[in-house]
């Protein structure tokens, strides 16, 4: 999903309408007796509402010319059980019509969320995060709002108003004309005025979801902020991000309150020059005064049914916008997803990897080549670790074999299957990763673990924190494995990060394990306990190590040197220290490194 110019949005606008919310017919069809219900409701509130001018006629006409009351009695007895009817439809209505709101916005919720959670990664390189969860939460509150209260407003008024319009018709066929004459002069700038109306609903949206896509970062950042004393630069940047959501909010709601005005304006005009007319037949005596009540309130009716429309119209504008921007991401199709058909990969897992003449260049780079007429074989139980400057390709990898992305060139085979003809999801099962920033859940230590495998059982959580080291650290927490670890694991050190990582892939139970770095940011004792868990989990696996430090690749069967995206050495550490190319070289690097380190520390 490009992130889109104002330009481009402004034109992109101006090609739409209110078909967006059509994407909600579907969830409505799921719950088709509350929609019966809520239209039978509604339909009988309207009509006991359209029921009162017969009563009010026949009282003006009859009722004040009786020699007693009882005929007046009786009609205001009637008009009790009409408002008592009234007051039941409208409840009805209200629970049906908000139920409704809350169950398909509900739907809708899941549905969205679903689909950005299998949404690639090449669909993250260029979308906000934030903005997302604008559309998660506040264009499904603005759709709740009109699926619920706001729509049955409109159905509620369009049948009064068509209801009033045909007793108004029945009851005095020429001030009808007038009336009716007078619909298209309101309806015709009511719809021109409703499509300015939606493309400034759709812009304030916009410009609130570019606000909070800024704040989410910010605050996921906080420390940051704080370190670089920057609270008050990136305070103004909200702000004035917040202040162009203001005015783009100010210049829709400006457009809603104009046409508001001007409908009821014409509305009301047209009920004036009805009443003056009326009231020359009356006095003329060519129309009765309950006669020309019973118009005068079906006219109000209609008045105030279009004016109501043309308020909620406004709302609906805003709906479709919100509509529009979710249907964008439940349009949005996952570049990288299981074939129709695929192929079984084979049972048991050997856990062989396999890459045969791989290019990829990152789709945001596309004249960028990554890796280049890449080829290595990594066999079954065998410990391969991968080295490199930044940059020469080594995280890449990785991703061509979760199959994040496809290759542009050239094959990765998993047990001699492409990645690209197997099942994704039977794929990743057979790939755990432990990478260097882990991912920690605003959830409990065994949530956290468990994310390694959902169907494990609390012993099975327990045993996988005990093999990473991790039992000791878990148990002494206030709540042990039911403590609530604040998000992003903020509550943990590295060190115990790294161990929660290695039992989620101990828990998971994978032939093939890929470790990115796992131990490049720890101190010497956390990086001891870290690596002591690793060799446990390493033990019968094809594993693949990303590692800069040498205690972690002096134990592997081979050492990939990577530069440019192609393999420029190959062999095991001492070999290649005696070659003296680009791994020697990173070698010597990081032993002067480690003794100024050693030698610093020995100074403290």
């Amino acid at each position: 999903m490009r992130q889109m110019t104002a330009g481009e949005r402004e034109a992109e606008r101006k090609r739409r309408d209110l078909k967006p919310l059509a994407r909600l017919i579907p969830y409505l069809k799921r719950y088709k007796a509350k929609v019966v219900g809520a239209i039978f409701f509604l339909s009988l509130a309207a009509l006991t509402t359209l029921s009162l001018p017969l009563a009010v006629r026949r009282v003006i006409d009859k009722g004040f010319d009786a020699p007693s009351t009882a005929f007046i009695d009786t009609y205001f007895a009637m008009l009790v059980v009409l408002a008592a009817v009234l007051a039941v439809a409208s409840a009805g209505r209200y629970y049906f019509v908000i139920t409704l709101g809350e169950r398909v916005v509900a739907d809708l919720r899941k549905d969205v969320f679903a689909r950005v959670t299998r949404l690639s990664p090449g669909f993250y390189d260029k979308a906000l995060t934030g903005e997302i969860v604008s559309r998660l939460t506040a264009d499904t509150t603005q759709i709740k709002s009109v699926v619920g209260a706001t729509a049955s407003l409109a159905l509620r008024n369009a049948i009064l108003f068509i209801g009033a319009v045909a007793m108004m018709v029945i009851t005095s066929p020429g001030l009808s004309l007038i009336v009716i004459a007078a619909i298209p002069v309101i309806i015709v700038p009511l719809v021109a005025f409703g499509r300015s109306v939606r493309r400034r609903s759709r812009y304030a949206q916009d410009t609130l979801a570019d606000a909070t896509a800024y704040a989410t970062e910010a605050i996921g950042a906080v420390r940051t902020v704080q370190a670089f004393t920057s609270e008050t630069a990136t305070g103004n940047r909200f702000a004035a991000a917040v202040d162009r959501a203001f005015q783009a909010a100010r210049a829709s709601v400006s457009a809603r309150a104009f046409l508001t005005a001007f409908a009821i304006f014409l509305i009301f005009s047209s009920i004036i020059a009805v009443l003056w007319i009326g009231a020359q037949q009356v006095t003329e005596g060519t129309m009765s005064g309950g006669t020309l009540g019973q118009f005068l309130l079906y006219a109000v009716f209609a008045a105030g049914a279009v004016g109501q429309l043309s308020e909620v119209w406004g709302e609906i504008a805003q709906a479709a916008g919100a509509a529009e921007r979710l249907s964008e991401l439940l349009a949005e199709e996952p570049a990288i997803r299981s074939p129709t058909d695929p192929v079984a990969l084979p049972r048991p897992a050997r856990g062989e990897v396999v890459f045969d003449r791989v290019s990829f260049a990152y789709p945001t780079r596309p004249d960028v080549s990554t890796v280049h007429d890449l080829s290595f074989t990594v066999k079954h139980g065998e410990t391969v670790a991968i080295v490199g400057p930044s940059g020469a390709g080594k995280s890449t990898i990785f991703s061509l074999i979760e199959r994040f992305y496809d290759p542009d060139a050239g094959r990765v085979l998993i047990d001699g299957v492409d990645v690209r003809t197997a099942d994704l999801e039977q794929l990743r099962s057979r790939i755990a990763l432990v990478p260097q920033d882990v991912t920690i859940f605003a959830a409990t230590a065994a949530e956290n673990i468990g994310f390694g495998d959902p169907d494990a059982s609390r012993p099975q959580v327990v045993s996988a924190a005990r093999s990473a080291l991790a039992e000791g650290f878990i148990e002494a927490m206030q709540d042990g494995y039911d403590t609530v670890i604040g998000e992003r694991g903020i509550t943990l050190s590295g060190g115990q990060r790294q161990r929660v990582a290695i039992a989620r892939a101990i828990l998971r139970d994978a032939p093939i394990l890929l470790l990115d770095e796992a131990t490049s940011a720890l101190d010497a004792e956390s990086e001891i306990l870290v690596q002591r868990a690793l060799e446990k989990l390493m033990e019968g696996r094809t594993t693949l190590v990303i590692a800069h430090r040498l205690a972690t690749v002096l134990k592997a069967d081979r050492i990939l040197v990577l530069d440019g995206g192609q393999i420029v050495e190959e062999g095991t550490h001492a070999s290649l220290i005696a070659k003296g190319g680009i791994y020697a070289r990173l070698a010597r690097l990081q032993f002067e490194a480690g003794r100024t380190d050693a030698m610093l520390g020995a100074a403290e």
